[in-house]
């Protein structure tokens, strides 16, 4: 039975390897799809967090130079590209999304 067993082996043994690697790559391409969808979806959040809280803070300082309006919502965009990069590749917005957050966080600052 030793014997029969040994001198399969050889002849086996390269096919079960190559199954085992398939299986294993398997599961490692797997295991790297879940964890890029789960830290870019972590990263997506934190690029729309910095981009309001900038668009928020270049709303504040327009209203503190008197600005309003167009003027204001203009001046936030302009902060915004300025001071989070990085989100604003990150997140690809438009003009017209931009116009309508900094929008939004004037009528919040205003009201």
């Amino acid at each position: 039975m030793n014997a029969i067993l040994a001198s399969a082996l050889p002849q086996v043994l390269p096919t079960v390897l190559e199954l085992t690697g398939i299986a294993l790559g398997g599961v490692l391409l797997r295991a790297s799809l879940v964890a890029k969808k789960r830290w870019g979806i972590d990263i997506e959040a934190r690029h729309r967090e910095a981009l309001h809280s900038a668009l928020m803070s270049g709303v504040r300082a327009a209203l503190a130079n008197g600005l309003s309006g167009q003027a204001a919502i203009k001046a936030a965009v302009d902060h915004a590209a300025s001071s989070v990069p990085d989100a604003m590749r990150g997140l690809n917005p438009t003009a017209e999304v931009l116009g309508n957050i900094a929008a939004a966080k004037l009528r919040e600052a205003v009201g």
